[in-house]
């Protein structure tokens, strides 16, 4: 069964941690969020990240991809019509065309499927056609594609990825001219550029949906195709690219922080999440604290306002960065935060389509910027807290 879930997440909260004036609305977003963890549980795979972690790969930057050639597999399987579609999209769009096929494959075996909603109406979730676009308002898939389902280019929405993808006039989900080109727009518009397995999990939130894609592209490509990227090695990197052991911290105290904080990597962003399956980002550094016994503020202004504040260059591994993110009708004070883990790198819970907890430079001129850091293990009540553990 095709889980459609083709919704763009919600950007409001982008960059955007719980606020004081937010946690009345977080403990029912809590609720809301236990009950789609209930319902999808593959949101989250902990034994599959368990077993990348063992293949040793590196915070590297992604290579270019480029078109791969057909596999003979590729010529046998994929109808014409649509390996010529897939193909031309890529081209045009500079999507890497075996992408698009993986997802072809896995949503509707490429148009050859005879379930509901793959030439005409919609299935369960409201998704459609053979990219299957969520194309039904109020549905669970929501409507990504804009507008109904085959409509006059005149009358398209400006929200919403349906193109009219062949020329003909007509903006059709149920017709690949149009659905392929439209999917690898929405992958752009999730990041492909940058992380790939992040936008292939922006068009559907899964990590074993990610695989099947991945799997069936890489078996699309001839020879070898290259699709490591970023949020992978994000996620699950172990060493910077000189090979040395990222999140080394000056002593064992803070280094239980630092390896807490990274642990928690793959993990949802969940706002107003403190644990244990996802975490906004002053819940997820909160939490780090805890571990060890220590009680730090709760919202990322009120930890910016604990201090005590570290001069830019002097910061380390367990310290806090801040980011001038801020929201009408928030408190005063950055909006954004994460955790130093040296070598301009942090860990982070960030929503931007909400991808997992992850490691990401900070000082990246693409980022809002820094307000400052902060070193909580120099503070007076820490201080107080540690010393009446001993």
């Amino acid at each position: 069964m095709i889980s459609a879930l083709r919704t763009p997440a919600p950007d409001e909260r982008s960059g955007s941690c719980l606020t004081r004036v937010g946690v009345l609305a977080a403990v029912v977003m809590a609720g809301l969020v236990f009950l789609t963890l209930m319902v999808i549980p593959a949101i989250t795979n902990n034994t599959q990240v368990g077993s990348w972690l063992a293949s040793g790969v590196v915070c590297a930057p992604n290579a270019d991809a480029e078109q791969p050639s057909s596999s003979e597999y590729a010529m046998d399987t994929i109808p014409e019509n649509y390996l010529e579609l897939y193909q031309e999209a890529g081209e045009d769009r500079g999507v890497p065309w075996n992408i698009l096929a993986g997802i072809g494959q896995v949503e509707s075996h490429h148009g050859r499927w005879d379930g509901p909603g793959i030439t005409e109406g919609h299935n369960d979730w409201g998704a459609a056609g053979p990219m299957q676009f969520g194309s039904l308002d109020g549905s669970a898939a929501g409507n990504s594609w804009g507008g109904e389902p085959i409509q006059p280019v005149g009358e398209r929405p400006e929200q919403g990825y349906g193109v009219d993808g062949n020329g003909d006039g007509i903006v059709n989900v149920y017709d690949p001219a149009d659905a392929i080109p439209a999917a690898a727009d929405y992958l752009l518009a999730h990041g492909l550029e940058d992380d790939v397995r992040r936008a292939i999990y922006g068009y559907n939130h899964a990590w074993w949906y990610v695989d099947d894609v991945m799997e069936w592209a890489d078996r699309y490509a001839e020879g070898d195709f290259n699709t490591s990227d970023s949020i992978r090695t994000a996620v699950l990197c172990e060493l910077d690219e000189d090979g040395v052991p990222i999140g080394r911290a000056p002593d064992e105290l803070t280094q239980a922080v630092v390896d807490w904080a990274l642990d928690q990597r793959g993990k949802p962003y969940i706002w107003g999440g403190t644990g244990p399956d996802g975490y906004d980002c002053s819940g997820l550094t909160m939490k780090a604290y805890e571990s060890i016994g220590v009680t730090v503020p709760r919202v990322s202004q009120d930890q910016w306002g604990f201090g005590p504040e570290i001069p830019m260059g002097e910061e380390q591994p367990g310290d806090l960065v801040f980011f001038d993110v801020t929201r009408a009708g928030e408190p005063p004070g950055p909006g954004h935060m994460g955790m130093v883990i040296g070598d301009g790198l942090m860990v982070e819970a960030w929503c931007t389509n909400c991808g997992p907890i992850a490691v990401r430079e900070y000082d990246d001129p693409n980022r809002a910027d820094i307000v400052g850091f902060t070193r909580p293990l120099e503070h007076p009540e820490v201080k107080a807290q540690l010393e009446a553990q001993a």
